[in-house]
């Protein structure tokens, strides 16, 4: 009898967690992304040019991603859950972005359907509304839960690499986030670090050399 017991909780839990995966699944299917395409793909990391895109922002003294991504998550996302002076909702997107510098900045994309004279007011004095320019950006991704270990681990690594490519980075680094903490299964971080489009020119003449020889 205990056995069977044992056994309908396990088969419980299974059924849970399958459920919880299906639902995580489908929500993230209908988050907006930051809109890019990939222009090259090697064997650890991708090129990518992403649109140019409106962010709501928030900077912070910090340099640690664990106090960071916390108090700047909890920030923007109250401001688009009503902490406005319309108590106006505004859809989530993804990922959420951090920039990897002294003061760092976390930043939610705003929805394209939506123009900067579209939004309300922060309650919150300290956000603002930054539109990043359309860019080229190396990126490297890893799976589990970010830290500050991993992301410099990721970060080194892909400097490497990028040095051994011969492509030239202009040391603007982000860390993309792409799951709530909640979310335990297929979660998705990148490390991002903008590049010149000169150096993909270049990189592009060489291979062009090579062949023709």
């Amino acid at each position: 009898m205990r056995r069977i017991v044992v056994a309908l909780l396990l088969l419980s839990v299974i059924c849970a967690c399958l459920i919880y995966y299906l639902k995580s699944m489908a929500s993230n299917q209908r988050i907006e992304e930051y809109p890019y395409e990939v222009l090259k793909t090697y064997n650890s990391f991708e090129i990518r040019r992403y649109e140019e895109a409106l962010f709501t922002s928030i900077r912070l003294n910090s340099t640690s991603y664990k106090q960071g991504s916390s108090r700047g998550f909890s920030i923007l996302a109250n401001y688009i859950f009503g902490g406005n002076d319309r108590k106006q909702r505004i859809a989530m997107t993804s990922p959420v972005a951090m920039t990897l510098e002294d003061n760092m900045r976390v930043m939610f994309m705003i929805p394209h359907s939506l123009e900067r004279g579209d939004m309300p007011l922060p309650n919150e004095k300290s956000i603002d509304f930054v539109k990043e320019p359309e860019k080229l950006l190396a990126v490297i991704n890893f799976g589990g839960w970010a830290n500050d270990k991993k992301i410099a681990k990721y970060k080194a690594q892909l400097i490497d690499t990028l040095v051994k490519e011969g492509i030239a980075h202009e040391n603007k680094f982000f860390i993309f986030g792409y799951n709530p903490p909640y979310e335990i299964f297929n979660r998705r971080n990148e490390v991002a670090v903008e590049i010149l489009f000169d150096s993909m020119e270049s990189e592009n003449s060489t291979q062009m050399n090579s062949i023709n020889r």
